[in-house]
């Protein structure tokens, strides 16, 4: 027998027992399977056979099982916002959509932390949470779903005072490949015990198993919330201001650069009418008093790398507008090209490199001929470009590849990494490769260990083969 015919006797084996643990949730149409077969990204969709919409661990469990019993792929589902082919079913199996699983067990308001399922998304957490004087801070911009970000360790605007999910989690509730539920972490604000197991599920992409409660950090919303816009005549200007903000200590709760092509995006599709030109968004939080002292100096380090006078947002309709158009950047750049197609990417570099890796890159983006808006979450050294494409145009989408390849290679040689917060996914396996070598066959050990049949959304992070070589980049357009 074929393993072709193999592997088919086993997938309708799997999905057969599947249907028999949740019935009619287990879809099968093409609509619902190629609504699953994709995030945000530019990246090939990859179809999976069948979508299943669990609504307990124990399902969770049971279909874990199930597929390890029947080497078929396992892939976890949240909203579909990831970036870098994280949910793409590479090689088939079933998505197993965690939308449902969307209870919010406990908010515990005395000792700052939330219990959740990994369908919440941070919207529905934070609305919960206000009503308790509270918030949760990592903030990616799209309303994701809490268990997707923590498998992507996401971030976000807030990360620069708050952190990323890394720091925010502090335990979680995992179901393994042959179907084990395991439990990571405490709610006790720090440990000595063991292994922390938590930091390597954050941040795993659902590869080593799949996340099915999570505790959060939570933080006291603040008394006084204070936004504002600063223009510049330069990159550099913009940049070192924030650099030396935050070497001065200035607990900024979130700095933003735009450039001037993302600036002019913005200003258009969100009906501003700030000058195109680089331009820093400001938010600082605390008591009355100590945001005025943050404010205070903020502009005075502004003011002597030539930035404009602050322009306030201070009412909370002022600033919902303000941080709306600055998480719709990526629509927004779209919108420059009509027809376009989006190819999103990001790199992180210590922030005293910080003026020189963007510097060289825009410098690179002017030389090479591409609409690349630059937009990035600077207070931690982390920068994103937008490419806008022409879905037809296939030697611009290899510039573009062969872009990124210096992007990566130019942030790697400033001492930083191949992406902040998109994650690998299956778009930046080489880079990740070139950034940290045979620690990935380290990786590749654990990934062994606890998922012996490789049915973790296999085909992400790393290839599964040391040997193995990637293949040719696979274009969504």
């Amino acid at each position: 027998m074929s393993q072709r015919a193999l592997r088919g006797n086993s997938l309708d084996a799997a999905l057969a027992e599947t249907h028999n643990v949740i019935g009619k949730r287990l879809e099968r149409s093409e609509a619902i399977r190629e609504q699953h077969a994709h995030g945000e990204s530019w990246h090939k969709a990859g179809l999976p056979d069948a979508v299943a919409f669990v609504e307990s661990k124990a399902e969770v469990a049971a279909i874990a099982a199930i597929c390890n019993a029947h080497k078929v792929p396992l892939i976890a589902f949240g909203t579909g916002t990831s970036l870098e082919g994280h949910v793409t079913a590479v090689q088939g199996g079933i998505t197993m959509d965690m939308s449902r699983m969307n209870r919010m067990i406990a908010i515990n308001a005395e000792d700052c932390d939330a219990v959740v399922e990994p369908g919440v998304t941070r919207l529905q957490l934070n609305e919960a949470a206000r009503h308790h004087g509270l918030m949760f801070t990592v903030d990616p911009g799209a309303d994701a779903s809490l268990g997707g970000m923590a498998s992507t360790r996401a971030s976000g605007t807030n990360a620069v005072r708050y952190g990323t999910m890394k720091e925010n989690v502090l335990a979680l509730e995992i179901v393994l490949s042959d179907g084990r539920i395991i439990r990571t972490g405490t709610r006790a604000r720090k440990s000595a015990a063991g292994y922390d197991l938590t930091k390597l599920f954050v941040g795993a992409e659902g590869t080593l198993g799949v996340i099915t409660e999570l505790t959060l950090r939570l933080f006291g919303i603040p008394e006084t919330v204070i936004s504002a816009v600063c223009s510049f005549h330069t990159l550099e200007n913009a940049i070192n201001t924030v650099t030396q903000l935050i070497q001065f200590g200035v607990p900024i709760a979130r700095v933003e650069l735009l450039d001037d092509v993302q600036m002019d995006a913005v200003n258009r599709y969100s009906g501003l009418n700030y000058p195109a030109v680089p331009t820093l968004f400001f938010e600082f939080h605390g008591t009355k008093i100590s945001a005025a002292d943050h404010v205070s100096i903020a502009r005075e380090v502004s003011r002597e790398n030539s930035g404009s006078d602050f322009l306030w947002a201070e009412k909370e309709e002022e600033r919902a507008k303000l941080w709306k158009a600055r998480h719709t950047a990526y629509y927004a750049a779209l919108a420059l090209r009509p027809g376009s197609k989006g190819w999103s990417t990001d790199v992180c570099v210590p922030i005293s490199r910080l003026a020189e890796c963007i510097l060289e890159t825009k410098r690179d983006i002017i030389e090479t001929g591409l609409l690349a808006p630059i937009v990035g979450h600077v207070g931690d050294g982390n920068f994103h470009l937008a490419h806008v494409l022409d879905p037809n145009d296939k030697a611009l989408l290899e510039k573009t590849y062969a872009f990124n390849k210096r992007l990566v290679r130019r942030a790697l040689d400033m001492g930083g990494t191949c992406t902040g917060e998109h994650g690998i996914g299956n778009g930046k396996i080489e880079s990740l490769q070139a950034e940290a070598g045979a620690s990935v066959d380290v990786m590749r050990d654990i990934k062994r260990v606890l998922d012996p049949n490789n049915i973790m959304n296999p085909g992400k992070i790393f290839l599964t083969n040391a040997g193995q070589k990637a293949s040719a980049i696979d274009y969504a357009f």
